[in-house]
């Protein structure tokens, strides 16, 4: 199993499939975008279903999540789900996207094996999207949710990310949409991992700020921290609401910064171009794409990712002294 020096083991992997993104967040990138890796250092399909493969099959790995940069940008997609979806034992595979692409692919994804879809959306302001993304595409992204939904890539949750003074105010109005819809809202402090490294912690909006707002127009009934278990995100039964299973609804809130959750991390990544990072806020990298070329074996390959699994630290240290935001932005990283 990969497990680090405090006892946490990792059983869900985040592989990002590509560093690309076909919007410009603010938050995220500058307007031009960023350098891209060249074509030849990122992992081909064949080399990212050895990787999982060896990560289910001999590291206890039970969860992958496919990311990017925008995952769906990425050739032939399916295709790769398809293989992942054949591995066994056959993980539960999911997917975060800004949704784009998303009407188009949602119901090739859900044959070829993928279970569920996370979609970021941040407004339902068609003029503030633009800014956000300088993209017009708002349309394009909440078809992307409706198909996902009629696909059955449920239960699909939204990523929605507030900032003081830009969209703070549709906190309500955004839960309230997704209750409608039958989405899990999932609300995310703004952590910096901004390739500008702009991140200022005063114009973040906190879980507590987030709460507030809510609890001015809905009753929400906190859950146990069994109901959590290491799963990122606090969440709330919303009272007189119901899943489209018909269970409690609910809301999360994701309190990177303010409320971290280190301790119960059983989270381990894989960058576009073959590096193991065991935490979002990681410094440090290594390398399987470079041992897996010259011709490793897979026991080789696994003990590799054991080891760089013990390397984890004990926290992300936010807000710590001698805190230092990683050189990867979040596009480059993987959700």
């Amino acid at each position: 199993m990969l497990v680090d020096r405090f006892g946490r083991i990792a059983t869900d992997l985040r592989v990002s499939v590509t560093d690309k993104c076909d919007l410009r967040c603010t938050y995220c990138m500058p307007a031009e975008g960023l350098p891209w890796l060249p074509r030849a250092e990122v992992l081909t399909d064949d080399e990212l279903e050895r990787l999982v493969d060896i990560a289910v099959r001999l590291l206890g790995v039970r969860e992958v999540r496919l990311t990017g940069g925008e995952p769906l940008i990425r050739p032939g997609l399916p295709g790769l789900v398809e293989r992942l979806a054949a591995l066994m034992p056959r993980p539960q595979l999911s997917l975060t996207t800004n949704g784009v692409a998303l009407s188009r692919l949602a119901v090739p994804l859900a044959q070829a094996g993928l279970d569920r879809v996370n979609v970021s959306l941040d407004t339902l302001d068609p003029e503030l999207f633009r800014t956000l993304t300088r993209r017009d595409k708002l349309e394009r992204v909440i078809a992307g949710i409706d198909a996902a939904l009629a696909a059955g890539l449920g239960p699909v949750k939204i990523n929605t990310v507030l900032m003081r003074g830009v969209n703070d105010h549709e906190a309500a109005e955004l839960l309230r949409w997704s209750l409608e819809r039958g989405c899990e809202l999932r609300f995310i402090e703004q952590m910096p991992l901004d390739a500008q490294h702009g991140w200022d912690r005063s114009v973040m909006v906190t879980a507590e700020e987030i709460l507030k707002s809510l609890e001015a127009e809905f009753d929400l009934e906190p859950e146990g921290g069994e109901a959590r278990g290491s799963a990122p995100a606090e969440t709330w039964r919303v009272v007189g609401y119901k899943a489209p299973d018909g269970s409690p609804a609910r809301v999360g809130v994701i309190a990177s910064v303010t409320r971290p959750f280190c301790g119960d991390c059983d989270r381990v990544r894989l960058t576009a171009d073959g590096q193991v990072r065991t935490c979002l806020f990681a410094r440090e990298e290594s390398d399987l794409r470079g041992a897996l070329r010259a011709g490793a074996s897979d026991a080789e390959l696994a003990e590799r990712w054991r080891v760089a699994m013990r390397g984890k630290k004990a926290a992300a240290g936010i807000g710590e002294p001698g805190f230092v935001q990683p050189d990867r932005p979040m596009s480059a990283i993987g959700g």
